[in-house]
């Protein structure tokens, strides 16, 4: 990564903590229509991606745009109410530079947490899938380029979802009587919905669900060391699987039918991420 990136990197963290006293431990990544956990946040510092030196900005409906400071059960944290996607036009660098700037924070464990299809009849909409692993056919990769000193060359992502704190998350929803699968997220860039043939094609190789985020955090994030954990929120079924037509306002409102649910689940995991320390 060259000079001119981590200058910006610098600059992101420097505005940040000129609003927030906060030195979060943990960071969140808030997928479509998922955003009412914030309002379990104490004490709670938001700040616009516009106001953030070199953030760019979310143009996705049910994604607020704003980073969040304060405490959940006790627990300093930060979180992205909302994403950037590489599909409304954001380059690689862009998508990944709030997780690196949280990682500058001083954040060691990001939960990242997505709106998805569902890849398997069994699957229901509003169900969560918990994320073992994932494949990225996107085409591209955040880490191509001048690589940055906080991380090797060459990453290992053996388990790029750590497994101690997906166990944690697992009990987290399970008493918050959620109905979750285990699976592994497929990555594609989007903004096209998949074909039918392509849904097959994604299941036949492995994949639990489909989105149009999270791999590229991933992949920095494990890049500079950071714990991380998955969950998707099952919004509808691949094309194919069901006969409803796909469309973004059914995305959200399925996950806005589970988001209270969703909240306590994520509180919950926080308790249990405590002793895990």
């Amino acid at each position: 990564m060259n000079n001119e990136i981590s200058k910006q990197i610098a600059k992101s963290v420097a505005y940040v903590r000129s609003r927030s006293d906060i030195k979060p431990k943990l960071g969140l990544v808030l997928g479509s229509g998922l955003g009412q956990l914030v309002e379990l946040v104490s004490h709670p510092v938001k700040i616009p991606y516009s106001d953030i030196p070199h953030f760019a900005v979310s143009s996705v409906q049910g994604h607020a745009g704003q980073l969040v400071l304060g405490t959940m059960a006790d627990l300093p944290v930060v979180i992205m109410q909302g994403r950037l996607h590489a599909y409304e036009g954001h380059s690689l660098e862009q998508v990944v530079h709030p997780i690196r700037v949280m990682n500058e924070l001083g954040v060691r464990a990001a939960v990242l947490t997505n709106a998805a299809g569902g890849l398997k009849l069994k699957m229901k909409p509003g169900d969560f899938m918990l994320i073992d692993d994932q494949i990225n056919l996107t085409g591209v990769n955040p880490l191509c380029g001048p690589n940055w000193d906080k991380g090797p060359r060459f990453v290992d992502m053996t388990k790029p979802y750590d497994p101690l704190l997906t166990k944690a998350m697992k009990k987290a929803f399970d008493l918050a009587k959620c109905k979750t699968h285990r699976g592994v997220y497929v990555g594609v860039m989007g903004p096209t919905y998949e074909t039918a043939a392509e849904i097959k094609y994604f299941a036949r190789i492995g994949g639990g669900a489909v989105g149009m985020s999270t791999v590229f955090e991933t992949i920095a994030a494990r890049h500079m060391g950071l714990r991380v954990v998955g969950v998707s929120c099952i919004t509808n079924l691949g094309t194919g699987l069901s006969k409803k037509k796909l469309d973004h306002d059914d995305v959200k409102k399925v996950a806005g039918q589970v988001e209270t649910k969703f909240a306590k689940a994520i509180f919950n995991f926080i308790n249990e991420y405590k002793k895990l320390k």
